[in-house]
């Protein structure tokens, strides 16, 4: 017998109370957000130990995987991140202050600058991406490699579609 879930017991007491309401939106999604939940501490946790928060982390790491030089424009940081201008900045002030980015005039366009990921930021993105996914893939350790790449490739299929039809500025 498959062991019941909150979500199942959410849906069964909305069953109960509602018997013609499909929840089925809620045994996906109400899932995925369950699931962020309940690892999102575990994760916080990975980064403090490297000395960066999430955001912070998110900045570093954009700025590691865009490939050397690892430096971009503001402009295609915030919307790589989903975030507020404002936002940045915050971040970027904090990141700066402890040696992880620097920001320099373009040589393209004098008037504008980039953010660079210094060499201590970019060891510390890997560092605490390595440690992180580590400590992610002890959550996944109870599902088989088969069952894991399943459930990859059916939320891919669905982020897929729902990036598709959001608007530009939700896209990321």
């Amino acid at each position: 017998m498959t062991k019941m879930d909150h979500v199942e017991r959410v849906r069964a007491q909305w069953a109960r109370e509602l018997p013609d309401l499909d929840t089925t939106p809620t045994a996906i999604l109400g899932r995925a957000y369950r699931l962020s939940n309940l690892v999102r501490p575990s994760i916080e946790e990975t980064f403090a130990g490297f000395g960066l928060d999430r955001g912070e982390f998110d900045v570093i790491s954009t700025l590691r995987r865009s490939g050397p030089p690892y430096r971009l424009a503001p402009t295609a940081l915030y919307r790589a991140l989903m975030i507020t201008s404002g936002g940045l900045t915050h971040r970027l002030g904090r990141l700066e202050k402890a040696g992880f980015v620097r920001r320099e005039k373009s040589a393209e366009d004098g008037r504008s600058l980039l953010v660079v990921l210094t060499e201590l930021g970019c060891q510390r993105a890997e560092d605490a991406l390595r440690a992180d996914m580590a400590s992610e893939a002890q959550f996944l350790a109870s599902l088989d490699p088969a069952k894991r790449m399943a459930l990859a490739e059916l939320l891919r299929e669905l982020l897929a579609t729902l990036e598709s039809e959001a608007r530009p500025e939700q896209e990321g």
